[in-house]
């Protein structure tokens, strides 16, 4: 298989997990328990592929500066774009108690870290490295959770099967394209920026991770949430070691 393809290819997998979320959600009663300890499980792998994976390899490829900068943008963008969704109340606004928003609002989010995301793990095949496997993992684990959670919600508010399936298919597509658009457009592109692009990654997904993924664990896993974190950390620097 062309390398192109395989970087399509990677990215529509990576996606296509928000869409096997979702079809579980619809056909299956999942506990929300379980919802949550998967979520918390997802953030402690996620946690350890931006660090050694996503940041190490950005300041190795471009050094301090533009790992730094770039890590920053990808943060202040995504905390930004939340911000946005609370206001045209897509999710409910922080501080209510309530939970933390509309299936279409974690749609949306997970769209806005989705396309950075895959755009990475198209990035990392750049030189012929091959999909970065860590990175890979990582989004794969994470994305399930999101798609049982937000097809949940969807479900409750009377939404069509049609549009929750088409909804997260397109996400997925439009993950393909992320990954495929990594690998094709920056082939030749200097250091500094693959390590600005991989670090905007990184950053819009520890804030994600912060503002996302652990609040919704701890309100349903509660103690857990740190235990099972944990583990995700360690089967993620596992896969990173024996890589």
């Amino acid at each position: 298989m062309a390398d192109w393809m395989l970087a399509g290819l990677a990215g529509l997998i990576a996606g296509g997990a928000l869409l096997a979320g979702a079809v579980i959600a619809w056909f299956v009663d999942v506990p929300t328990r379980i919802v949550a300890g998967i979520m918390a499980f997802g953030s402690g792998v996620l946690v350890s592929a931006l660090a050694y994976d996503l940041v190490l390899e950005a300041q190795d490829e471009g050094g301090f500066w533009p790992t730094v900068v770039g890590f920053a943008v990808g943060a202040v963008v995504y905390v930004l774009a939340n911000r946005l969704l609370d206001r045209f109340d897509q999710r409910n606004p922080r501080g209510t108690g309530q939970d933390p928003g509309t299936g279409t609002g974690i749609a949306i989010g997970a769209l806005l870290d989705g396309i950075p995301e895959s755009a990475v793990l198209g990035l990392s095949m750049v030189g012929g490295a091959g999909v970065s496997v860590p990175v890979f993992v990582a989004v794969v684990i994470s994305n399930l959770p999101e798609g049982l959670s937000s097809t949940a919600e969807l479900k409750a508010n009377g939404r069509s099967r049609a549009y929750v399936f088409l909804l997260w298919t397109g996400i997925a597509l439009a993950s393909g394209l992320a990954s495929l658009a990594g690998y094709t457009l920056l082939d030749d592109a200097s250091g500094e920026l693959t390590a600005f692009i991989t670090a905007i990654a990184a950053g819009a997904i520890l804030a994600m991770i912060c503002d996302t993924m652990i609040p919704e664990a701890f309100r349903t896993a509660h103690a857990f949430t740190g235990l099972l974190a944990t583990a995700g950390f360690l089967l993620s620097y596992a896969v990173h070691v024996a890589g």
